[in-house]
């Protein structure tokens, strides 16, 4: 994981990473300690049965995070996402206005190959298509009521994700305020509906992951029919890709998950944390079933005003509140070797974005082998020995082999090392 999240963070850039790494230190640094110090023979909600110290002797300073620094962050991140919905507010009515005008005006048919678009007619089909998909198929836990959630949230969310990707860039594209502000929506028309329970909790997950994957993939959408614009290509043949491809990838995405969870003891666990998963678990907890721990949620949402009076960006800070510091440690140390390169003396501004993009490229080479490394271990961890065996191993993932802290330490400097090579060692050809 650790090469990922480096690469992570020299993508990223010394000043994103730096902010979670804010965010880290502010959590683990500041106000854990101060609970220790200040409050270690208190009894806090959600943990009933034993002090603040006692949970720190019993099981460490991660119990801390867990039981208390994730909620504190969890409302930071929620804050963080609404406020950024609330700032492109005025950018969202008007883009979606600008957009129901393009459709309501509609496009006159064109012989040229660079404007042929999938007919009107086949894309209301497709959508009538996943409509009643969503509303019928028993597996999925639907009614028409929620699948009209979905497809009214769906249909404004993805206007707006396009048309802002498109005309701005990605970084403006609020999938976490969209995501969040649809939980919260659909979490209360659940409720308030009499939809409870698991059923409801279920219903609301499935609502806020669906929206998050539409934004998600408009504005990815609208980036590549730009650049397919700019080379001039058939954008049919490009939307008929994208339809392909999203297919393709929710059946392959949707065994990876399966089998990740075979392997490592669900979502949730320690092997495999998914954090941006337990903060939708908590938000829709919270909502529902009104069983948060409110007086940290609602800290964490102070925390996030702050960081907004003071002009820092929320979301980045309250994710490196929220996640545990060992994440963005390595994001950190990432983003500084980017920034070192940044700063390196260079004879032309060629060179500079040759070192750069190398690195670039060795970075996300990190993060896709981190990504199929973990598939192969999962796969080897469900494999039977035998026929008398349960979900054994193939081997032992857990066994005693380690080359301790200090180990780890060289190895994560070596991995380092070999990220500034391999992006200084085009410098020369770039000459």
């Amino acid at each position: 994981m650790l090469p990922a999240l480096a690469g992570v963070g020299y993508i990223c850039g010394a000043r994103v990473s730096s902010y979670l790494f804010a965010g880290g230190v502010l959590g683990w640094l500041v106000i854990m300690p101060l609970m220790c110090l200040f409050g270690g023979d208190a009894i806090l909600f959600p943990v009933t049965d034993m002090t603040i110290s006692q949970q720190v002797a019993e099981n460490g300073v991660s119990a801390l995070w867990g039981n208390y620094l994730r909620y504190i962050g969890a409302g930071a991140v929620a804050c963080g996402g609404v406020l950024s919905l609330l700032k492109s507010l005025p950018m969202i009515i008007r883009t979606f206005k600008d957009s129901m005008g393009v459709y309501g005006k509609g496009r006159e048919a064109s012989s040229l190959r660079t404007e042929q678009d999938l007919s009107m007619r086949t894309v209301l089909i497709g959508i009538l298509i996943v409509a009643l998909a969503l509303w019928l198929i028993p597996a999925i836990p639907l009614n028409f009521f929620t699948a009209l959630i979905v497809i009214v949230f769906g249909f404004f969310f993805a206007t707006v994700s396009s048309r802002m990707v498109g005309l701005i860039g990605s970084s403006n594209n609020p999938v976490s305020g969209m995501a969040i502000a649809t939980l919260l929506i659909s979490t209360i028309l659940l409720k308030s509906t009499g939809t409870v329970g698991a059923e409801g909790m279920t219903a609301a997950i499935v609502i806020g992951g669906i929206i998050c994957v539409i934004a998600a993939i408009a504005g990815d959408t609208s980036q590549d029919l730009k650049t397919g614009f700019l080379v001039g290509s058939t954008p049919r043949k490009q939307q008929i890709g994208e339809i392909i491809g999203v297919v393709v990838s929710s059946i392959a995405i949707g065994g990876i998950l399966y089998l990740l969870s075979m392997a490592w003891g669900g979502y949730g666990s320690d092997a495999l944390p998914a954090p941006q998963a337990m903060l939708m678990k908590m938000i829709v907890e919270g909502v529902m079933g009104g069983n948060l721990p409110w007086n940290l949620v609602f800290a964490g949402v102070f925390i996030a005003l702050v960081i907004e009076i003071l002009g820092l960006p929320v979301l980045p800070v309250s994710l490196g509140l929220y996640l545990p510091i060992y994440l963005s440690v390595p994001i950190m140390l990432g983003g500084v070797l980017r920034w070192f390169l940044d700063k390196r003396k260079y004879g032309s501004e060629k060179e500079k974005n040759t070192v750069i993009q190398s690195g670039i490229l060795y970075s996300s080479g990190l993060i896709a082998g981190e990504g199929i490394v973990g598939i192969v271990l999962a796969m080897l961890a469900v494999i039977p020995m035998g026929a008398d065996s349960n979900v054994g191993a193939f081997i032992d993932l857990s066994g005693s082999f380690s080359i301790g802290r200090i180990g780890g330490l060289i190895v994560f400097a070596a991995l380092l090392l070999s990220m500034y090579f391999f992006a200084v060692k085009e410098q020369k050809n770039s000459k």
